[in-house]
């Protein structure tokens, strides 16, 4: 293995790659809690968003002042091409790992 994602690390990624450059901690952390239905806390979040930037998995910039948001700004984050690599790397060696399970053992998939 090249890269190395978590288990959190790689459901964070997951999920900034599907929001397409609209993924920020509160977004992620509500898509978590609604398709997986995990609680997770914003600040989990952000630690694993923060470990990716270092990794070199994302990038983030910082989108315009709102009134909604009092005058703050948001962080958005989207997948680098490093990432992309990591998240192929990792489906695939989860994809050998489930062809090594025979169907007798939890049948047809």
């Amino acid at each position: 293995m090249k890269y190395t994602l978590g288990e959190f690390e790689e459901i964070v990624l997951l999920l900034v790659a599907a929001q397409n450059n609209e993924a920020y901690g509160l977004s992620i952390t509500n898509a978590i809690i609604e398709k997986l239905n995990r609680k997770v806390t914003m600040s989990s979040v952000h630690t694993a968003l923060y470990r990716l930037e270092e990794k070199g998995f994302v990038q983030s910039s910082i989108g315009g002042a709102t009134a909604e948001r009092g005058g703050r700004r948001k962080r958005f984050f989207s997948i680098t091409a490093t990432g992309k690599s990591a998240l192929k790397e990792s489906r695939e060696a989860r994809n050998q790992l489930w062809d090594l399970i025979p169907e007798l053992v939890i049948g047809k998939l």
